[in-house]
């Protein structure tokens, strides 16, 4: 038996945190090992429990989600964080999307939807896929258009010929499976490439090559 998926809630709503907790502790494979209501209370949480997911409400009284995302995303062998929202396009999702986060979930998501999406981000996929992180970001700007795009053309520029047309693909939403088929290579050596591109370039997941490509304007 595999060891189950444990998971950080983090939300200011006592009675969120409550419905999440019953969601996902109703399953067999997912175990709730914490909650906080304050994105204070997550860095010893995240050190005492050691969780493979945080939930992480955006909007707290203290420390917001974004920074304790930001501060998560920098550490060593960091949880996957999945920002909570109850807004599709919101400037603070694209920033913490931007910090590493691995996708975000909106508050109303159907209970097996949830479930799915903590399974596949355990797993170490992305939950939002490029094609929905280009259209969130069409909708918010946060200034600091033109430095990003010349950091993010900088970044391609350290890539190979075949390292740049995988990202590209990635960037236009493409599954491993359809860019294999485009770029006639097997799927996993399209995993190979994505794994070499982010440890080549710095990056967290597949959203962050998104935004990147997105950033370099291609």
């Amino acid at each position: 038996m595999t060891a189950p998926i444990r998971v950080l809630i983090v939300d200011d709503d006592a009675l969120v945190r409550a419905g999440l907790s019953m969601i996902l502790g109703g399953t067999g494979d997912i175990r709730i090992v914490a909650e906080a209501g304050d994105g204070s209370e997550v860095p010893p949480l995240v050190a005492e429990h050691r969780p493979d997911v945080v939930l992480m409400d955006i909007r707290m009284p203290d420390v917001d989600g974004l920074t304790a995302t930001e501060a998560l995303r920098t550490a060593k062998s960091p949880p996957e964080v999945v920002v909570l929202t109850t807004f599709h396009a919101d400037a603070q999702v694209v920033r913490a999307l931007r910090a590493g986060a691995a996708g975000f979930l909106l508050k109303d998501i159907p209970p097996r939807e949830l479930v799915e999406a903590i399974r596949k981000v355990a797993a170490g996929e992305p939950i939002l896929s490029p094609a929905v992180t280009r259209q969130l970001i069409a909708h918010v700007s946060d200034g600091g258009a033109d430095r990003r795009t010349d950091r993010a053309r900088g970044l391609l520029d350290r890539l190979s010929e075949r390292e740049r047309e995988v990202a590209l693909a990635v960037g236009q939403g493409k599954s491993n499976a359809a860019i294999g088929r485009d770029l006639y290579m097997s799927v996993a050596t399209v995993k190979a490439h994505v794994s070499r591109i982010l440890t080549k370039l710095d990056l967290n997941n597949r959203v962050q090559v998104a935004l990147m490509v997105y950033d370099a304007s291609l």
